[in-house]
């Protein structure tokens, strides 16, 4: 196993304010108030529904610590040192293992392949990749009306929790923000700056254009742990590099990054940053491609300024414009050059990027072509989250496991105001995805049950394998397969910072 970082006698983390306070125990114990745990020392042996046992216990962006975990009621009850005993009605032995949060996935687009039967196969899909909790974008003319039903519907199926982003495309959704982030508890927005012009009106959007995005921050920042997420794309000026690759008869990856530069995302990057910054509203960058674009934000984040929050996917950490992919490997912003990967990994290296999500769209391949212009964009990666981070960031780059959890566990649930998710500590909900580090995935579509039929990163071999997800102390999948029959058991993540 790879060499890890060790806790010595570090205090983990702040705790989640639980109504059950946790008290720290003999031997390093913690564990909670109020039940009847008894330490060794006493005579006894601690008594859980779940025990993860002799695991190497990830803490996101402090540490790791040998240990086991005690789960009670869904909710993680005691964090235990190696040498101390513990029973269980179920015991999962742990040892040479990486105990994780869970991740939650903070980009994910669920209906856009199949919409009646979506949060069934892509939750069981993300469970399969220690994915336990998601937010997933929901656009509607008519937000008020169609969100409870949109709600519903998950509830049905979703096996894991979920929670949603509203996707403001019009004044009217603008003026309805405040209400519609109380009724629903949906804190988070999203603008997208390439639906502007000729580009938005061939999707129906007229709306979108720098009004509406300094509209959206205004209201953004009157909501209570409001946060506004920008697609950064100038789609002006794409058509001035767009028509003369069409015209010279440019049909490969390539020519979709370069039709849309990253320059491009920079520039706008800069706009909302900036505007930000005049509204009083931290901003989002989603899905950040371009290394010129995380430049921008070093040099524009400063104390007493609205937060700049970066999130990245993991195909801009480990595909480029260079990989053999063809149509299928469009996607919006484009795949870029090796140089910003890199760029983009140093950021995460050093936590400038905050979050990391997936950016999952469950379409078919049928719809990636038959050329790069006519293709759809976005591509299935909900289940490569953990693997790909593992295999590119910790093995290839040594980038610390507690960091990457960090990118896609806490940082998420803090961003996104989710109570009780994302950290390992007593009183948390008991979310986790247990990893083999060493281990190898060799990635096929066919072995998940999405309704897309193929991947990006099909063939791969990533060294990181999921062999169980836990949510909420229920084991979701077993030695790599999903347990049991695929139930609705997810919870609506209703946020009221």
């Amino acid at each position: 196993m790879a060499r890890r970082k060790r806790l010595q006698g570090h205090p983990l983390h702040r705790p989640f304010r639980h109504p059950r306070r946790k008290d720290r125990a003999p031997g390093g114990v913690e564990r909670c108030r109020g039940t009847d745990l008894v330490d060794a020392e006493r005579g006894r042996i601690l008594t859980f529904d779940l025990v993860l046992k002799g695991g190497e216990i990830v803490f996101p962006g402090e540490g790791v610590r040998t240990g086991s975990i005690g789960v009670r009621d869904g909710r993680i009850c005691a964090i235990l040192d190696a040498a101390e005993k513990a029973q269980g009605r179920r015991v999962i032995d742990c040892k040479g293992r990486w105990i994780l949060p869970g991740v939650i996935d903070p980009h994910t687009h669920i209906g856009f392949g199949d919409k009646e039967n979506d949060w069934s196969s892509e939750t069981a899909t993300a469970a399969l990749g220690g994915v336990t909790g998601l937010l997933s974008f929901w656009r509607h003319d008519d937000l008020g009306s169609s969100t409870g039903p949109w709600r519903a519907a998950a509830e049905a199926r979703s096996a894991i929790d979920f929670g949603l982003h509203f996707g403001v495309t019009s004044r009217r959704h603008v003026a309805e923000l405040p209400a519609l982030a109380k009724r629903f508890g949906v804190t988070s927005v999203k603008v997208y700056l390439m639906y502007k012009g000729a580009t938005g009106a061939a999707k129906g959007f007229t709306e979108v254009d720098d009004a509406l995005l300094y509209a959206a921050l205004q209201a953004g920042a009157r909501i209570k742990g409001g946060v506004v997420g920008v697609h950064c794309e100038n789609t002006e000026v794409i058509p001035l590099f767009r028509e003369p690759l069409k015209a010279a008869g440019r049909d490969d990856l390539a020519a979709w990054d370069e039709q849309s530069p990253g320059f491009l995302e920079a520039e706008n990057v800069f706009r909302v940053a900036f505007f930000g910054e005049k509204a009083g509203c931290p901003v989002n960058i989603v899905h950040m491609s371009s290394a010129e674009s995380l430049e921008i934000v070093r040099r524009l984040r400063r104390p007493g300024r609205p937060p700049i929050h970066v999130e990245t996917c993991i195909h801009y950490l480990s595909l480029t414009r260079d990989s053999p992919l063809g149509p299928i490997g469009k996607v919006n912003p484009p795949l870029r050059p090796q140089a910003d990967v890199d760029g983009l990994w140093e950021g995460v290296r050093t936590g400038e990027i905050a979050t990391i999500g997936s950016d999952h769209v469950p379409r078919k391949r049928a719809t990636k072509g038959p050329d790069i212009w006519s293709a759809s964009a976005g591509f299935p990666g909900l289940a490569q989250i953990l693997p790909v981070l593992i295999e590119e960031g910790h093995h290839k780059r040594g980038i610390a496991i507690e960091r990457l959890a960090a990118a896609v566990s806490r940082n998420v649930a803090t961003l996104y105001s989710l109570p009780g998710k994302g950290m390992i500590a007593p009183g948390y909900d008991a979310d986790f995805a247990i990893v083999d580090p060493d281990a190898t995935t060799t990635v096929r579509a066919a072995d998940y049950p999405s309704h897309s039929d193929y991947s990006p990163y099909e063939g791969m071999r990533l060294r990181g394998r999921v062999t169980h997800t836990i949510r909420r102390g229920e084991i979701l999948v077993e030695d790599g397969v999903l347990a049991g029959a695929r139930g609705a058991s997810g919870r609506y993540l209703h946020r009221e910072p």
